[in-house]
């Protein structure tokens, strides 16, 4: 079975071959490669609409070095203006990579991003593993729990790639954390300050509304959610009554994984838009994007270090581009490096995280917070976002590898374009 598939594969392969004989060269491509990858592969982009007006069904993209020309898996992006995207392998050295796309008969390139939606929540798989998943049914707590910590919107778990859960939810000492969430806990809302974090204050709260859209294919898998954040009103003529504060459209977005990669890429995207009144996001020591991780961790088995520098113990209230959290976990070893934008509010975005004693025995918390030590206002008719980047492991990351991955995070490849008829 084995050399049958060998074979075929070689059969595939000869046949592009042929096929590309035939092929009308639209454009070449150029990628400088300015920096060490590290090993981690580094999503590219070019604006398609700039440079053929060709169907998506007639494109093919292939990489060209010296006389072989490999075909490379790529994926259109159609939101109004069509984006072309592939990977670059994470064993690219620095230095010029060349691809030519073509008009011709496309090589099938099957989908290793799969998203399945059932029973409440939307899973992310690839090669048979599953990623991440998004939550969009209203959970509950445990039994005999006040039912005022049921939350909706909501990554968990996610998994590493060898199948560790990262994440965690229904912790007894925070029933209101839930895996990976982001609420703001301090802000002010017609005339009210409210939490929409900590809902046993019963201010306010997140809820998943819709999907806006779903695409799965071989290079990404991605969803965009629409979630409210809803106050409780408690004073004036609106007392007691839900009013809708913010809107949110998340995108979250992973990266191929491939066979025996031992890590892959995920994006989340906020973008924040007042549904009537101005709200303004006070300083305060936590709120936005936060990762409840693990109880199987603690503060002897995990560390954290940040783009700074600083290790677990020094972390909290430090400002930094990305921090990697890992640890020992079902006999391997996993995490992930949480990374900030330039272009986010406040950056480089200071950081909550708890210490290795927090809770009495190190549980771990780290949170990317933009509005730890300055206000935020929203105004009506603007739109707010922020960005963040995910490479989640299994083994052991070091800051050579958090570094190159942040790099191509803040700064993609420029893609230089050369059309075939000039």
């Amino acid at each position: 079975m084995r050399r049958f598939l060998k074979i075929s594969a070689s059969i595939v392969f000869s046949v592009f071959v042929a096929m590309q004989s035939f092929a009308q060269k639209i454009a070449t491509l150029t990628v400088n490669m300015d920096n060490n990858t590290a090993g981690i592969a580094v999503p590219v982009h070019v604006n398609l609409d700039a440079i053929t007006a060709v169907p998506d069904s007639s494109l093919s993209l292939v990489e060209v070095q010296g006389s072989i020309r490999k075909p490379v898996a790529y994926q259109i992006q159609n939101k109004g203006q069509r984006v072309l995207f592939w990977l670059i392998d994470g064993l690219a050295a620095p230095g010029k990579r060349t691809y030519e796309l073509v008009k011709g008969l496309p090589m099938q390139m099957p989908d290793h991003i799969q998203l399945v939606k059932d029973s409440g929540y939307l899973t992310i798989s690839a090669n048979n593993k599953n990623l991440l998943r998004y939550n969009y049914k209203t959970v509950y707590p445990p039994a005999g729990v006040d039912t005022v910590f049921k939350r909706s919107g909501f990554i968990h778990p996610l998994w590493s790639p060898g199948g560790q859960r990262l994440t965690r939810i229904g912790a007894p000492d925070h029933y209101h954390h839930f895996g990976l969430w982001d609420p703001w806990t301090h802000t002010l809302f017609e005339g009210d300050t409210v939490d929409f974090w900590n809902l046993k204050e019963k201010q306010g709260t997140v809820r998943f509304a819709n999907f806006t859209s779903i695409t799965s294919g071989p290079v990404y898998g991605d969803f965009q959610v629409l979630q409210q954040h809803i106050a409780f009103k408690r004073h004036g003529p609106e007392k007691a009554k839900e009013k809708l504060a913010l809107n949110e459209l998340q995108s979250v977005r992973v990266y191929q994984l491939k066979a025996n990669q031992d890590y892959y890429l995920a994006d989340i995207t906020i973008q924040l838009n007042c549904a009537d009144s101005p709200i303004k996001l006070l300083a305060y020591r936590y709120g936005g994007l936060g990762w409840r991780a693990t109880e199987k961790w603690d503060g002897k088995n995990s560390e954290m270090l940040t783009s700074e520098g600083h290790d677990r113990d020094h972390t909290d209230g430090s400002k930094a581009r990305w921090v990697i959290v890992q640890g020992a976990i079902d006999n391997e070893y996993a995490g992930a490096v949480m990374m900030s934008y330039p272009t986010n509010y406040n950056y480089p975005e200071p950081l909550r995280v708890w210490n290795s004693k927090t809770n009495g025995r190190g549980d771990v918390y780290a949170n990317f917070s933009p509005t730890k030590d300055k206000d935020w206002p929203l105004i009506p008719g603007n739109d707010y976002v922020l960005k963040y980047r995910f490479v989640v492991f299994n083994g052991h990351f070091d800051k050579e590898k958090a570094e190159a991955a942040w790099h191509y995070f803040a700064y993609p490849p420029e893609v230089t374009v050369k059309l075939a008829n000039q």
